[in-house]
């Protein structure tokens, strides 16, 4: 029986080996990928608190969100967190790139450094100093605000400004990060080509709008869609500066989603929501992937 073994190993240890080599990437994968989702999908099914037995629901989890005003508000909320966040990351960041990398600015490796530091910082350090900033009494920005003539604001605790102060958070991490894909993008446009356009009459202008901006198309999309699905998951800032509040004007679906699966027990539930969330993801990947290939085929 050994040597039977021993013989079929000596002829198939060639084809064989490989796949052993390689093997502990795909058991870890399998543990820690494929077994949580397809537990997860299974558990979206059910009702479970994480003690006892499941109760099978079956769509009941899904059809439920239709009808969640906390996961309406929460959606609502993670949209203008969207907007808001692609607005800001765009615009700034490709000013600071453009900047950086003009004539006109000295020290750029000092900037470049200053603007990527926020990126590495804690969340948790930041938010902190921030919620120092937005204090209503004593905070940085309101001081500012009263020695310009204006009134002091509740950042913090006023439903339509809470948002605002959690997208000022979002920018001091975010735009510089973004700023160095931009930045890299402008140094790889040769510069011959805005010579040629200078000479044949073009401002500088036409210039950014003429060869920057259509150079910079894989640039500007790659941006985009991580900043919309950074945030559509959109968790840490808002959770540790507002808690989602107050009354949940900052609540994002991730923390309605952590907040019923952690504090309410609602596992099942809670499944849901990140299936419904994943889902958003995909789909919005997808169409700006396909809008993008549909504007490159028409030029």
């Amino acid at each position: 029986m050994l040597e039977s073994i021993m013989h079929w190993w000596e002829k198939k240890q060639y084809r064989i080996a490989p796949y052993l080599f390689i093997s502990p990437f795909y058991i870890l994968f399998a543990i820690f990928m494929v077994y949580p989702i397809c537990f997860g999908i299974y558990l979206s099914l059910h009702e479970w608190s994480g003690i006892g037995e499941m109760a099978y629901v079956g769509l009941e989890n899904y059809l439920n969100l239709f009808k969640d005003g906390d996961f309406y508000l929460a959606f609502s909320n993670t949209l203008w967190y969207m907007g808001a966040s692609l607005i800001v990351n765009l615009v700034f960041s490709l000013i600071l790139a453009v900047l950086l990398n003009s004539a006109l600015v000295k020290c750029k490796k000092l900037f470049r450094t200053i603007y990527f530091i926020p990126i590495v910082t804690s969340v948790v350090a930041a938010a902190i100093v921030f919620t120092l900033f937005y204090d209503r009494d004593y905070g940085l920005f309101n001081l500012l605000f009263v020695a310009m003539g204006g009134k002091p604001l509740d950042w913090l605790g006023d439903t339509s400004l809470s948002k605002f102060a959690v997208i000022g958070l979002i920018a001091w991490r975010w735009v510089g990060f973004n700023m160095v894909y931009f930045l890299a993008g402008l140094q790889s446009i040769p510069k011959s080509l805005y010579e040629a356009a200078l000479v044949d009459g073009a401002n500088s202008l036409q210039c950014f709008l003429k060869i920057t901006i259509p150079l910079l198309r894989p640039v500007i999309l790659f941006v985009m869609v991580t900043t919309l699905i950074g945030s559509i998951q959109i968790f840490d800032e808002p959770y540790v500066l507002t808690g989602g509040g107050p009354a949940d004007s900052s609540m994002s679906v991730v923390i309605y989603l952590f907040r019923t699966g952690m504090e309410y027990l609602n596992l099942g539930y809670a499944a849901a929501i990140g299936f419904v969330l994943f889902g958003m993801t995909f789909v919005l990947s997808w169409i700006q992937l396909n809008l993008m290939g549909a504007f490159e085929r028409k030029e």
